[in-house]
């Protein structure tokens, strides 16, 4: 990817909490790029530290417990790390929006729909409150959702509409990076899939980057053009979606994809992957994976692999792609 083409680049990104039971290494020496224009999915178990990275991209990582130890988060060639709070409250909406998992705790329950989508424009724009007001009513309008609803509180959306309402809000200033942290999880089926479709076409309209935080690889094969499969804080491999999908090479990926149901074949039990997410707070020795890997090998145990780029822009996280492991291993 060219320097002139990358939108964000994460360098050796590691984030702990402290907490009475121990430290939760949370992120550890995470990598990521993401292009303009691109959709990123972001895919791995509850715990992978999927969140705490959109957290710390935003700049608002809970302080205590969290803390970001190490690293670099490059926005177009500026270290957002480095950026005092007055100057991320410019980037957070303007430059880089966030949809939250859980629409029904995201929105002001005491403020309307309307005035808090237009505070958002007064943020970062000059505009006077009946300009703003009237922004907000176009946008509610593009999400789907009449005009005349703006003076309406959220109790009185259904979740779907509130996640709606969630959507404009993080577009209204038309931001050229959204990160969506599992936007659908607490939808049924079909608005799920009104809501997806929506944000695949404003995502078009506006020329807006995204990233996808999801545990379902239905959600990536529909909307993304990349993917990185995160486990126990750290990216195991990434590629773009057709090489990834056709060609997974981590056992952890293999094992993601072996357990999605096939029903073209007749089985009684699903595939599963062995054993548990390790504790955060006492990770394993070595490769995080290898005590559930089925291929795991004594180096596994000893050290942790580097990245190997097995294809131009297909990297996987794991020895057996290392040609000096292999000649060790013989």
């Amino acid at each position: 990817m060219t320097e002139q083409n990358k939108l964000l680049e994460i360098k050796n990104l590691t984030i702990d909490y402290t907490t009475s039971d121990g430290t939760v290494h949370a992120v550890r020496g995470l990598n990521l790029e993401l292009g303009r224009g691109e959709t990123l999915g972001f895919v791995g178990e509850t715990g992978a530290g999927k969140t705490t990275t959109a957290l710390g991209i935003m700049g608002i990582i809970p302080n205590p417990p969290g803390k970001i130890i190490s690293g670099e988060i490059f926005y177009e060639g500026e270290d957002l790390l480095k950026k005092s709070q007055k100057e991320m409250r410019k980037v957070r909406g303007k430059k880089i929006a966030m949809i939250f998992q859980d629409p029904m705790t995201s929105l002001d329950p005491v403020i309307t729909v309307g005035d808090q989508i237009s505070e958002m424009i007064r943020l970062h724009e000059h505009l006077s409150k009946k300009e703003a007001w009237e922004r907000a009513e176009e946008m509610l309008e593009v999400v789907g959702i009449r005009c005349d609803r703006a003076k309406d509180y959220p109790h009185q959306f259904s979740g779907g509409m509130k996640q709606r309402v969630g959507i404009a809000i993080a577009l209204v200033c038309n931001p050229e990076l959204i990160i969506a942290d599992e936007p659908t999880t607490a939808l049924d089926v079909t608005i799920q899939a009104q809501v997806l479709e929506l944000m695949k076409e404003l995502k078009v309209k506006f020329n807006t980057s995204m990233i996808l935080i999801t545990h379902d690889l239905g959600i990536v094969a529909e909307i993304c053009d990349k993917v990185a499969i995160m486990y126990a804080g750290n990216v195991v491999e990434c590629a773009d979606k057709r090489s990834l999908y056709l060609n997974p090479l981590h056992p952890y990926t293999n094992g993601l994809f072996q357990s999605i149901p096939d029903i073209d074949r007749d089985q009684e039990e699903l595939n599963t992957i062995q054993g548990l997410v390790p504790d955060p707070t006492n990770l394993p020795t070595g490769c995080p994976f290898h005590p559930r890997c089925p291929k795991a090998m004594a180096c596994c145990i000893e050290k942790e692999p580097q990245y190997v780029e097995v294809e131009p822009g297909h990297q996987v996280k794991c020895f057996l792609y290392s040609q000096e492991e292999q000649k060790q291993n013989g």
